[in-house]
Parts: C-alpha cells; structure tokens; sequence
C-alpha cells in the first residue's frame, strides 16, 4: 500500500519549509499569496489532504458540533440540522450528527462516543435524558442546548416549545367548527417523549371543554409512519364509526390516516376531519391539504446556532428561547 503524502513532501515539492505550508493550510496563515499558491498545487499535485484535528486541538478547538436526533427520517429534524449547518458553516464549524431512535439508553451511548471527540458544543433534540448523560454533558465544560421541548430541569441552553401546548390550538380549531367527537392517533409508548406530551395536550385541552378524550388510538413505537395512519384510521373507522375528527401525531400518519378515508370512501372533510403535526411539504400537496402545526423547525437552528457562536456562550445566563409554532388550516377540516 503507498504511503501516503506528508507534510514535508509538499513542502519539498513547493520550495518551502513545512512551518510555511502549515500556515498556507491554515485559514488566515500569514504567507504570501505566492507561496499560498505554489503550496495548493502541490498539495493537489501530491493529493495530500491537511489534518487540522491535531492543530486545532492544541487551540482546545476541533472545529465541530455534536447534534442529536431522534431520526433521519424526518423532515422537521432534516430542516433543523440545515439550518444550524448553513450558519455554523459560514463561521468554519461542522455538524456530527448522531440519531438516538428515541430510545434515551442509546442517546447515552451516543453523547459518549461524541463527547471523546471534543465537540465544541452538543446540540439535543428534547428534555429526556438518562441520569448518567446528563452527569455527562455537566462534566463536559462545553455550551449544551436542548431543542423541540421546554424541560422543567434544562442541562444549559433551551431552544423549543411546548408540544402539549400546540394541542391547545388544534382542539380549539376542531370545536370551533362544531366537531366534539375527536380521535387521537400516536404511540403507544413514551419513547417519543414530544408525540406523548402532544397526546397529554389533547386529553388536557378536551377535558377543558368537558369534552370525551378516550377515542385513542396507539400505533406501536415511534416514529409512527403513513402505513400505520393508514391502519389506525381503518381501526376506528370500524370500532368507532361516528368519530367527527382525527388528530394525528405527525402528518405522515396523517397522511396515511386520509389515504384510508379515500379507499374507504369517507369524504374529508366533510364525513372526517384529519389533522396533522409537522407542516411537512407533504401537508401542502396532498389532496386535501392538511390542517397542521408548523413548529418552525429552521427556526430552531438557526436559534441554537446564534448560542453556539456566541463567544461567551458558556459565561452568560442560561437562555430560553421560546419558538411560536403556528396553526396551518387546510382542506383537511372544515373552512367553518
């Protein structure tokens, strides 16, 4: 196998000495623009590649941020990590990125194998946390920000809202329109700790308004995907027919949940009103559109990045930044 290029090769190949092409492979190195160039040709010519980790670590610096989510499968968590990555980029800093399967035991592992890497700061998505993670990130001297959530006990930085609060808006905007007979469709396990306290929000938000909250409907562990929508709409189709509105925990299943009214020939919304959560491009495209909550995903990164490149991040307060999610109405519920 060849050896690969060092260092002293391109400084040979360029005519210089290796401290020359270690500040030419820097950003800001001071070298003339000359020798910057002869340097970059022949580190293209050789196709060595500089290793900044060893350089950065003597600064106490590596150059990346640890993220945390639940799945890659999910638009909203794909929009965050965009816009944190867009804004962390522009200023030199990259993402790691790590999903835990809304499974906190692996969440633990994983902020492990991270932390040994030295992130500059690690970025959660949620509140819920093992006890043995959280003694983690407060020994890790380094800015942590939870997102997605409000945790009664925050770790440092908070970024998110209130999940349960969002099933205020939607109960309010289902009753409105004369519906009383409301489902919900979501896990049926605590795994996902925001699609729980969204299930929690709607039993609160009906029992306000002296209103039945037991048409629920749970479709196993999360994330609760189209195929599952499709079949918990197609259960209580059966088992409760005279349901008036369905409000499930993404707009995936949403998705899937009016799929089932159209081969079952229920009209939305006329005969079922189907909502979502997510404001996912799938809600404004699919037929009807669909009635969900935007939570401002984008939003959210962009937030956590402002924190993070704060230079004295870790000697200021505490913050809590509190994003609005907003009601998007569709054709999925009645106009009035």
């Amino acid at each position: 196998m060849p050896r690969p290029p060092t260092m002293k090769d391109v400084a040979r190949a360029a005519g210089v000495s290796v401290m020359t092409v270690s500040r030419a492979m820097k950003d800001g190195g001071s070298v003339s623009a000359e020798a910057r160039a002869r340097v970059g040709a022949a580190a293209r010519d050789l196709g060595y590649v500089f290793d900044a980790t060893a350089a950065n670590l003597r600064l106490q610096r590596t150059g990346f941020i640890a993220v945390t989510v639940p799945t890659l499968n999910n638009a909203n968590f794909a929009d965050m990590v965009g816009a944190l990555s867009r804004a962390l980029g522009a200023e030199g800093l990259q993402v790691l990125l790590g999903a835990t399967g809304y499974d906190v035991a692996q969440e633990e592992r994983l902020v492990g194998q991270l932390l040994r890497r030295r992130p500059e700061a690690v970025v959660l998505t949620g509140g819920s946390h093992t006890a043995h993670c959280r003694d983690m990130l407060a020994k890790a001297a380094i800015p942590v920000i939870e997102t997605w959530d409000l945790p009664d006990e925050p770790l440092g930085h908070v970024v998110g809202f209130s999940n349960a609060a969002t099933m205020e808006m939607m109960v309010q905007h289902l009753t409105s329109r004369g519906l009383h007979r409301i489902a919900f469709v979501g896990g049926d396990t605590n795994q996902d700790t925001r699609g729980a306290d969204r299930k929690r929000g709607f039993l609160a938000a009906m029992a306000r308004r002296g209103l039945a909250a037991d048409r629920l409907i749970g479709m196993g562990a999360p994330p609760i995907s189209m195929r599952q929508g499709a079949d918990a709409m197609a259960r209580l189709l059966v088992e409760m027919p005279d349901t008036q509105a369905v409000i499930c925990v993404s707009d995936l299943s949403a998705f899937g949940a009016l799929s089932a009214c159209a081969r079952a020939g229920v009209r939305v919304p006329d005969d079922m009103a189907v909502a979502g959560f997510g404001a996912y491009e799938i809600a404004s495209v699919c037929v009807p559109t669909l009635t969900t909550i935007d939570p401002f995903p984008s939003a959210i990164g962009a937030a956590a990045a402002r924190l993070i490149l704060a230079r004295d991040t870790m000697d200021q307060p505490f913050q809590r930044i509190e994003v609005t999610p907003r009601l998007v109405i569709g054709g999925s519920t009645p106009a009035r």
